[in-house]
């Protein structure tokens, strides 16, 4: 007997007593927790998100949508980086203002050719400004979640405001649970037992955070 079919016998034994006529799981536990905290305008939810991102010590810059490729272009150039990785569906466009190498996420890269790659640019699947967090589930344009986990930089592209919920519960109407999903709040960071804090252990050292709308910054 294979350790598959011992864990659904195990199952089966589980259920064997409930009745069909019980109630449905998602129907008998209670989901009335809050969708979101306050009423919040859109300006103010994207203001929120930022705030939280640069809480968590992400770099977070504004621009409209035809500033973008000289801002990642200016991003770039300022970190030194002379590789980054570019996602399959990612829009040629946003690297349009940078020197810079273009490496294509192939299924076969190594652990150690990937972290050679000075940084890499992705967009994102959704940002929720009430926990910071931006999540990629894998699209074109965003890659194989190991792109966004090996090279030390990362410069994530979020459009406002169509991409930004207020709480995670609106995040997970919007998303594929089928997808594989990565939840990031802030660059990678971890502490020891003495609370010193290291960042780059799991993740980018520098997570740099571009929140682009149709319209100029004031």
């Amino acid at each position: 007997m294979s350790s598959r079919d011992r864990i659904l016998g195990r199952v089966r034994r589980a259920l064997a007593d409930v009745t069909p006529d019980e109630r449905p799981y998602e129907q008998a536990v209670p989901r009335e927790y809050l969708r979101e905290h306050g009423e919040r305008s859109v300006e103010e939810t994207v203001d929120l998100l930022a705030e939280n991102l640069a809480d968590y010590r992400a770099i977070v810059h504004r621009c409209a949508t035809g500033e973008l490729a000289a801002l990642i272009g200016r991003l770039l150039a300022e970190r030194g980086s002379k590789t980054v990785m570019v996602p399959a569906g990612l829009e040629r466009g946003w690297l349009s203002g940078a020197e810079v190498e273009h490496i294509a996420d192939l299924a076969e890269s190594t652990p150690h050719e990937l972290d050679r790659v000075a940084s890499v640019v992705t967009a994102c699947a959704l940002a929720v400004a009430e926990t910071g967090t931006i999540v990629l589930d894998g699209s074109p344009d965003q890659g194989r979640r190991r792109i966004t986990l090996v090279p030390d930089h990362h410069i994530c592209v979020v459009r406002v405001p169509d991409q930004v919920v207020s709480s995670v519960p609106q995040a997970l109407e919007r998303l594929d649970p089928t997808r594989p999903l990565t939840w990031i709040s802030g660059p990678s960071a971890t502490s020891d037992i003495e609370l010193d804090r290291v960042e780059g252990v799991h993740g980018p050292r520098v997570l740099e955070v571009v929140l682009v709308s149709g319209e100029a910054e004031a």
